[in-house]
């Protein structure tokens, strides 16, 4: 029964994968939209709906460290492990007219998080305040869209409204997916004795991630290299300023040692490294890619630790 979970799991994450991206794509063609932009908001805060529930959840259970290790080891994932995967699928080349603002938000939104660890604990006015800047970047995005692709094709094969649906069903799809696919590994892991703490650190931070993966990669075979990498940046900045925030808001979040010396600072380092990787070079190849995946074997390796 487990196996079937994550059979039908993996067939949800890639027809949800397959339709997110497709009608996303199509609406940007239609709509005159970059679709950077649309990977970004669209499809990588949608992706994130994994993460949202899971660290809403988490606050009002009162287990803060699920909240927060489900944000920051998302984050990671999906830099290190999505990009890294994605590249090898196929080699990524952005061109976004907006990349340096977005991945530049992106930055800050993690090193903002410094000094709010630094405290001690995430309260109602500093979720606040991430919920209010999350909410400033989305109006200056939607008011400064940046300029199509040169070779952006200007016509959709479908209505708006066919596309929108594309994508509403892509959502739930992704959704159903990794549910399955985290419900059926948990269980297997915990079979063959896997403890868990490491469930936690591997099955449970993937899993949340896994709408991203489905879609960055699909989109990597369809040579969407801006929703793809949009789906990463906009995903990343949505669970820092909005989950964290709404998460605080609910109710006031401690951060553990752990997370300000160890776990924030190899996300701070993997988005860094990401932002010199897509303003300093044309293509992230499949070399970057291999040495991305090989960095997260490093970490969750060092993580157990």
């Amino acid at each position: 029964m487990d196996f079937l979970y994550l059979a039908g799991g993996l067939v949800c994450l890639l027809f949800g994968g397959e339709a997110l991206v497709r009608g996303a794509s199509e609406i940007a063609r239609k709509m005159a939209i970059p679709p950077l932009l649309i990977g970004l908001t669209v499809v990588g805060f949608g992706t994130s709906t994994p993460e949202l529930l899971v660290s809403v959840d988490a606050a009002l259970r009162g287990v803060p460290d699920i909240a927060l290790g489900n944000i920051i080891g998302s984050n990671i994932g999906n830099i290190l492990l999505i990009v890294g995967l994605s590249a090898l699928v196929w080699p990524i080349r952005v061109m976004g007219g907006t990349l340096a603002r977005d991945t530049g938000v992106m930055m800050a939104a993690a090193l903002a998080l410094v000094p709010i660890f630094w405290v001690g604990s995430v309260g109602r006015i500093g979720g606040a305040l991430l919920v209010a800047a999350l909410a400033s970047y989305l109006i200056y995005a939607y008011r400064n869209p940046g300029p199509l692709s040169a070779d952006e094709d200007k016509t959709a094969q479908r209505p708006v409204w066919q596309s929108v649906l594309w994508v509403g069903a892509g959502l739930v799809a992704l959704m159903v997916g990794a549910r399955f696919l985290v419900d059926g590994a948990v269980n297997i892991a915990r079979d063959f004795g896997v403890s868990e703490a490491f469930i936690g650190l591997t099955i449970v931070a993937i899993g949340t991630s896994l709408p991203e993966l489905a879609t960055s990669i699909i989109a990597a075979l369809r040579k969407q290299s801006e929703i793809a990498i949009g789906n990463i940046v906009g995903s990343n900045i949505f669970n820092v300023l909005g989950i964290l925030g709404v998460a605080a808001i609910i109710t006031p979040i401690p951060v553990a040692g752990r997370f300000l010396t160890f776990d924030l600072p190899v996300m701070i380092a993997a988005s860094a490294v990401l932002t010199a990787l897509l303003l300093g070079r044309p293509v992230i190849g499949r070399g970057a890619g291999l040495g991305l995946l090989g960095a997260y074997v490093v970490y969750v390796w060092a993580a157990q630790g």
